[in-house]
């Protein structure tokens, strides 16, 4: 196929790229709860790392290092409520690792696509194939199992934590249907995303009650160096995630971006046990999570061959992005 012919040269791009976004992803996880491990307001982080995002790409812009268009008002409409779900679920997932250990966290994640599922079924996308399904549901099934061997149960944590899993839930499906990336790189929408952020981030601190203690406390942690570096590792890893995540799928697919994401996950969760603490084995836990991690990578291998098995009928994000 020509866009077979014309992405074989960079097939070294489409490796570096899928292994740059899976290890930004593990690594983005441990950083994130080692900074709400010293620092607990998660809405102020969130906020400080898409302003982040917003001043990189904006004065890289201007400098002419990105060819990333201004804002244009009616694809900020468009992407307004996108945004909307994105911030929520990260809030969410950022809220949720103050009280969930990692192995747990990244258990309750893999619940996603069965939440997709269901609310794919309620938008007439019509049945999964037997094997995408029993492999959800066994996903589900070992997060259960290891959720009853967590001695370090916070319901209030697994309630956030399921929260941001019905927001990206919602935020998976509004872009399936909107098509909201049509036309829109990687960097735009990163900026578009970011930028629209930060009134609602800014609003939530507020309200929430984090603004003004959250910075007065912010200042105050700056001045221990280890923090300091944690935080803006933090921040730049926030950027990373972002535009790895989105290159993945230009390059490759969001098929190999899932299988990344998923393979991410066993390493995480090996990781989650050794590092940071708040972990306490337990068989049931432990059986769980094997179980839960079989049944991400079953998904992963499901959703393989179904994409092997239809003929290819759309081009890929990159061929559209060049034309």
């Amino acid at each position: 196929m020509e866009v077979q012919a014309e992405m074989e040269p960079s097939s070294s791009i489409s490796l570096v790229s899928a292994v740059s976004y899976g290890i930004a992803s593990m690594a983005m996880v441990f950083i994130n709860k080692a900074v709400i491990m010293q620092y607990p307001h998660s809405m102020t982080v969130l906020t400080l790392q898409q302003l982040a995002t917003s001043l990189l790409i904006h004065f890289g812009r201007q400098m002419g290092y990105t060819r990333a268009k201004g804002i244009d008002l009616a694809t900020a409409k468009k992407l307004l409520p996108v945004s909307i779900f994105y911030n929520a679920n990260v809030a969410f997932a950022l809220a949720s690792l103050k009280g969930v250990n990692i192995p747990m966290y990244i258990a309750i994640k893999r619940l996603t696509p069965l939440a997709v599922l269901i609310a794919g079924y309620f938008f007439g996308k019509g049945r999964p194939t037997t094997q995408v399904a029993l492999s959800v549901l066994l996903t589900a099934a070992g997060c259960v199992i290891a959720a009853l061997g967590d001695f370090s149960f916070d319901i209030f944590g697994y309630g956030l934590a399921l929260t941001s899993v019905f927001f990206q839930t919602m935020y998976l499906v509004l872009v399936e249907k909107s098509g909201a990336e049509d036309g829109l790189s990687s960097i735009e929408i990163m900026f578009y995303n970011s930028f629209l952020s930060l009134p609602f981030l800014s609003f939530l601190i507020i309200v929430t009650g984090e603004f003004p203690n959250s910075l007065s406390l912010l200042l105050a942690k700056c001045s221990y160096l280890p923090f300091l570096v944690i935080l803006i590792l933090s921040l730049v890893m926030g950027i990373v995630l972002n535009f790895t995540m989105f290159l993945c799928t230009i390059v490759n697919s969001a098929l190999t971006t899932t299988i990344v994401g998923v393979l991410k996950g066993v390493g995480s969760t090996t990781l989650g046990f050794v590092l940071l603490g708040g972990v306490e084995v337990h068989a049931l836990n432990v059986s769980g999570l094997v179980v839960n991690t079989a049944g991400g990578v079953w998904y992963s291998y499901a959703k393989y061959r179904q994409k092997k098995a239809k003929p290819a009928k759309l081009l890929s994000d990159l061929e559209a992005h060049k034309k």
